[in-house]
């Protein structure tokens, strides 16, 4: 019934391979490497012309975008456990904090992880091979992005985006000093987001924080979640990045 096209257990295929995980959904696991610029074949973009991973399909239903995959969850597995508040003023707590993590978080820590990573994946490729692998990519701000991480991210931009993770840890702190997760008192998609794009990694990406002195009850926070069954489950499934280059799942600063 259920299919998840998703890489590494990092980022955006770890928040949608969490909530599968978390409310014992079975479904059936097709990688997709990135690193051999999978995602770009035309098998691929059949699925999803954006290029763009995860992707879940359910009885030939595309669904597509992390956030919208983990709420359809929610809708089409009401027996299943919630990862939702039942109430609206819970929901509207959710998703604030969905919408935060989307627009305030994850692109600046995908733009350390894609300085780090991805630019060296990049450098590595012949410039007219390279040339050849962009012309494949459909979205014009993915294009840009690789373009960006073959040249480097420039130091006020890397600057910036720290800044804007300092602000989300200072206040993912304060939210903590209030309640036990992000929206309440349970565990809901919301914190599956902020630790799949940053509690997660925030330590070994960024110890010029220093999120024990700095954020101690995130750091309690990320060992709660990642004691999580589901949550151990999730980041158990496969890696198959360089160890060198696993900014995100593995120890590479």
């Amino acid at each position: 019934m259920l299919k998840l096209y998703h890489a590494e257990p990092g980022a955006n295929s770890l928040k949608s391979l969490i909530p599968l995980k978390e409310k014992g959904l079975a479904f059936e696991s097709v990688y997709v490497d990135l690193h051999k610029f999978e995602q770009h074949e035309p098998a691929f973009l059949a699925i999803n012309p954006e290029g763009q991973v995860p992707v879940l399909e359910h009885d030939g239903v595309i669904i597509t975008h992390t956030t919208v995959i983990n709420e359809y969850l929610e809708d089409a597995f009401p027996d299943a456990p919630p990862l939702r508040p039942a109430d609206p003023a819970g929901k509207a707590r959710m998703r604030f904090w969905n919408k935060f993590v989307d627009e305030h978080v994850m692109n600046y820590v995908s733009m350390h992880g894609w300085h780090r990573m991805v630019g060296i994946i990049a450098r590595s490729v012949d410039a007219g091979e390279f040339e050849k692998l962009l012309a494949r990519i459909p979205l014009h701000e993915q294009r840009e992005k690789w373009r960006t991480a073959r040249s480097g991210f420039s130091d006020a931009d890397l600057a910036n985006a720290t800044r804007k993770i300092e602000v989300a840890v200072d206040k993912v702190e304060q939210q903590l000093s209030q309640a036990p997760w992000l929206a309440g008192a349970m565990f809901t998609l919301a914190d599956i987001n902020f630790f799949s794009h940053c509690g997660l990694g925030l330590q070994r990406l960024f110890p010029e924080i220093n999120a024990p002195t700095r954020a101690p009850r995130l750091v309690d926070w990320v060992e709660r979640v990642k004691a999580r069954p589901g949550v151990r489950a999730a980041l158990a499934m496969p890696d198959h990045t360089n160890p060198a280059l696993r900014t995100f799942t593995g120890h590479a600063r």
